[in-house]
């Protein structure tokens, strides 16, 4: 399990903000364009009447079930619990073996990389977005952390005054208000059907998707897509730890969670309205 689309299933505190934004949309992609699949050959194979929820009729539960946008709660609900199993038995020893045996700042360098490897991303969707300053800030993160960050290691654009941001297509698409349609909990974590095809669509605006064969690099690409996953995951373990302990249901909150922060993602977005020439030029 690893955190949200464009974060984390749990709203981040204000002293994870860094380490948040810093992980971003990069880590919460993987492996997702096949777990959406496996969802939707699921919603078609199975029969309605075991995936969708009923309509309540009583008007204040009716306005809870619009509000939750959630009417494959049954389906969803399953495949929570069969991620949650395979979180405790696989995903989770294997993220607390990786905060075990690595050192913190070696895995601030490696989170660092994975973000800056996924600044093309970011950078095309600023412009499918409308948003040239952004696309010019993602840009220039790309140059100066893949030559003086040595590869993304170090986030020297952040120094120089070019933080990170997150976007992907799902975000770009409800910047031109595409509406995210139904939640959907995949194997890999909360979606929606907007945001699963949101994935796809990354996936063809990735240059590490067509790495050559030879040279190691697909080796690389394969390597660097499950250090994203260990990686996001090491990075909420006390997170999840307390949902799964606090929470009266932990799959609402998830789902609360997320919908939450696409929202704000997506406004954040749709309000930056910046000059396109940065401050420090004028």
């Amino acid at each position: 399990m690893i955190s949200g689309r464009n974060g984390s299933w749990l709203r981040p505190r204000a002293q994870d903000q860094h380490d948040q934004a810093r992980e971003g949309s990069s880590v919460h992609r993987r492996f997702r364009l096949g777990t959406l699949c496996l969802g939707l050959v699921l919603l078609g194979a199975t029969g309605c009447s075991s995936i969708k929820a009923p309509v309540p009729t009583d008007p204040d539960a009716l306005a809870e079930y619009k509000a939750a946008n959630d009417p494959y709660e049954p389906l969803n609900r399953k495949m929570f619990n069969l991620t949650m199993k395979f979180d405790t038995w696989a995903l989770r020893p294997v993220a607390k073996a990786y905060v075990w045996a690595v050192p913190r700042p070696v895995r601030n360098s490696l989170g660092n990389m994975i973000t800056t490897m996924n600044e093309p991303s970011v950078f095309f969707n600023d412009v499918g977005a409308g948003k040239p300053r952004r696309a010019g800030d993602s840009f220039v993160r790309w140059c100066i952390n893949m030559t003086v960050g040595v590869g993304g290691l170090i986030d020297v654009a952040k120094m120089a005054g070019f933080p990170h941001h997150d976007n992907d297509a799902g975000l770009t698409m409800a910047n031109w208000g595409i509406s995210s349609g139904p939640y959907l909990f995949l194997p890999m974590g909360p979606s929606s059907f907007r945001d699963g095809i949101g994935y796809g669509i990354d996936q063809g605006l990735s240059p590490w998707d067509y790495v050559p064969r030879g040279y190691g690099l697909v080796s690389f690409n394969w390597a660097y897509n499950m250090m994203g996953v260990v990686h996001g995951r090491s990075e909420h373990l006390e997170d999840l730890d307390a949902l799964q302990r606090d929470a009266l249901d932990p799959y609402a909150t998830i789902r609360s969670a997320y919908q939450q922060q696409r929202k704000a993602q997506a406004e954040a977005i749709k309000n930056d309205r910046r000059a396109t020439v940065p401050d420090w030029y004028q």
